[in-house]
């Protein structure tokens, strides 16, 4: 049951490991300490999980003796907290979970620059705007290389036999080639320009005019990084006097020279120098111990790691967690040592799975894919719903669960509720007292605090990416006094507890397919109201058709046709138009149905009620094998 103690201070929980009886940090945990130190902050309260009871003493040196870690074990974190990958944020209250590495990361900035409004050093880490590595790793390639592919891809080099034989990890390999991209950053027309006119200048100065296929003179050292100084030290890039030289401004905007890296994401320290500091620094040391003529391959990284060096209070933070930083000793390369490897072609690399295969070029109508399916003997079919008229009395409901506490028109709010009555009369049906219901992608909870209130003897969870929509469902949750909800702000991914029921209303794309696959790893049933048909395309996870007589039947490029004409079911649009539009999406579900079935599962296909609730009106209610509606 989810009633945690009250508690007054927000907890940090990280996992620690031990390996042939030595502390062994995951490099996750490594990433998170770093940036506790670096930020100096002291608001929370560290526990560090071990399976290995009075294994206190063996993390000193690695862990800052500031924070005053605790040791824990697994079976005495609290139960959201248990049903987390960590590293985890347990709110004050004991009821709001933030879990994945990003996520974290993100918070104690956030919280370190809360408590000291001065540090603007801090603060800059997020980036412009404020949004580095705010996009999950589910639909951000970048995310998902920082906080996922290089650590695991670092970690499994870390655990590789010396046998003479070292592999360099594919992702620090494509992390190297993007070093070498040209960098965009805000405003950096001004920059670029700034850079011609010192390029032109030093030209001029040593009497030697260039030919037109001599290459710009490299001042990677100088204009880039006086800007990343320049922002280090004052908060921004300092702005010249004057407007620059006349022709200097007339020069176009594609005629001039690109900005180089100085950090991972261009110019300035972020948040993603911070995440990728102790894997390459692990990556690096294990090189020049085991294969230092392969260090040859990574002249950007090795750049980019003395830089980062250099940064205010990396070495300091570095000390405090046992990383003893160092300086790349690399022989000088053979014929073949210094050149990079050619570039993996789409799909070959994990992080660019399934790019070359997403730009598909649509000719024509989805009628010839639907008669090859229906030649195969595969229609469309659509179950009835078996409580059409169920509603919750919303007249007699507290304001805080109707959806028009939001800023919606009557209108839609109508319709959010006509959706809701469908979901929690389908989830009525499933749950049994005791169970967990978890309301994936939740937003502002709509539909998890509308099974809270319904549901008083289940526990309910929200699983959010997005901290605003999540705050606000935990204020109105707090408003009617609810006991029975936790809210999780995560990544799907980042949420591994058991669970019975899984709800998700209008799940994007390929969303509906993370969450299905989720029910079906846990056993659950699920209620899930798909959206967004033409954003589905090929991921490093999932691959279209999915089932195997959709697969035999049709191609990726026939069933995107049948995706990207399912979302044509707007109001506007001709009848005719919307019929195929509510077939296409009754066909691209049953190929989801019927990829659950090959799991044991039994699937229905059903239409909301009444229909006009949305244009996305389908819904996929599937139940494990043996189970059936209490």
């Amino acid at each position: 049951m989810m009633k945690p103690a009250v508690q007054e201070q927000e907890c940090l929980y990280l996992e620690v490991t031990t390996q042939n009886k030595e502390p062994s940090l995951p490099l996750h945990t490594s990433i998170v300490l770093f940036l506790l130190s670096y930020c100096d902050c002291k608001a929370f309260r560290v526990f560090l999980v071990s399976a290995r009871a009075g294994s206190g003493q063996l993390w000193r040196g690695l862990v800052p003796e500031a924070l005053g870690a605790t040791e824990i074990q697994p079976q005495d974190v609290p139960a959201l907290v248990g049903g987390c990958c960590l590293p985890v944020v347990l709110g004050s209250g004991g009821r709001y979970c933030r879990a994945g590495l990003a996520v974290v990361l993100r918070h104690i900035i956030n919280r370190t620059c809360e408590e000291d409004l001065g540090r603007r050093d801090v603060s800059a880490l997020l980036g412009f705007k404020k949004t580095c590595l705010k996009a999950c790793a589910e639909v951000s390639q970048w995310t998902r290389l920082c906080e996922l592919s290089i650590p695991a891809a670092v970690e499994e080099f870390l655990r590789q036999r010396d046998d003479g034989d070292t592999k360099m990890p594919a992702a620090i390999l494509h992390l190297e080639r993007k070093l070498g991209e040209p960098v965009k950053v805000h405003n950096d027309d001004k920059i670029r320009r700034q850079k011609l006119q010192l390029q032109q200048e030093k030209s001029a100065s040593s009497h030697e005019p260039s030919a037109p296929e001599d290459p710009p003179p490299q001042v990677s050292d100088g204009l880039e990084l006086k800007a990343a100084l320049a922002k280090l030290s004052v908060g921004e890039v300092q702005s010249p006097a004057t407007r620059g030289p006349s022709d200097i401004r007339k020069v176009k905007t594609t005629e001039l020279p690109p900005l180089e890296h100085v950090f991972a994401e261009g110019l300035y320290f972020t948040l993603t120098d911070v995440v990728l500091l102790p894997c390459v620094h692990s990556c690096l040391m294990s090189l020049q111990q085991r294969a230092a003529g392969r260090l040859t391959q990574l002249p950007l990284l090795c750049r980019w790691y003395i830089r980062v060096q250099e940064v205010p209070g990396v070495r300091r933070a570095a000390e405090d967690c046992g990383i003893a930083l160092f300086t790349p000793q690399a022989p000088e390369p053979g014929p073949q040592e210094g050149a990079l490897p050619p570039p993996l072609p789409p799909g070959e690399s994990e992080e660019e799975e399934g790019a070359g295969k997403t730009q598909v070029s649509f000719v024509g109508g989805p009628r010839p894919t639907m008669t090859k399916l229906k030649e195969s003997g595969i229609e469309a079919v659509f179950s009835p719903h078996p409580c059409p008229s169920w509603t919750l009395d919303w007249e007699s409901l507290p304001a805080a669960v109707n959806p028009t506490e939001g800023k919606m028109s009557d209108a839609r709010a109508v319709r959010k509720r006509q959706q809701l009555n469908n979901l929690v009369a389908m989830v009525t049906r499933l749950a049994r007292p005791g169970d967990r219901v978890v309301d994936f992608c939740s937003g502002g909870g709509h539909v998890g605090i509308a099974l809270a209130h319904t549901l008083p003897e289940c526990q309910v969870v929200l699983i959010e990416n997005k901290e605003e929509s999540l705050v606000r469902a935990q204020s109105r949750s707090a408003e009617l006094g609810l006991t029975n909800i936790g809210f999780i702000q995560a990544n799907l991914d980042n949420f591994t507890g058991p669970f019975q029921v899984g709800v998700a209303l209008h799940a994007c794309g390929v969303a509906t397919d993370m969450v299905m696959e989720h029910c079906v790893r846990a056993g659950a049933s699920f209620v899930i109201s798909p959206c967004c048909y033409g954003f589905i395309q090929n991921t490093v996870r999932f691959t279209f058709p999915r089932s195997k007589r959709f697969l035999d039947t049709l191609s990726y490029k026939e069933h995107m046709i049948l995706c990207r004409f399912a979302d044509q079911t707007a109001v506007q649009l001709p009848p005719d138009r919307r019929l195929i539009g509510k077939q296409c999406m009754g066909l691209v579900d049953l190929d989801r149905s019927w990829t659950a079935e090959a799991h044991g599962y039994s699937v229905e296909v059903m239409t909301m009620e009444p229909d006009s609730c949305s244009p996305k009106n389908n819904m996929l209610v599937g139940v494990p094998e043996g189970l059936s509606p209490a």
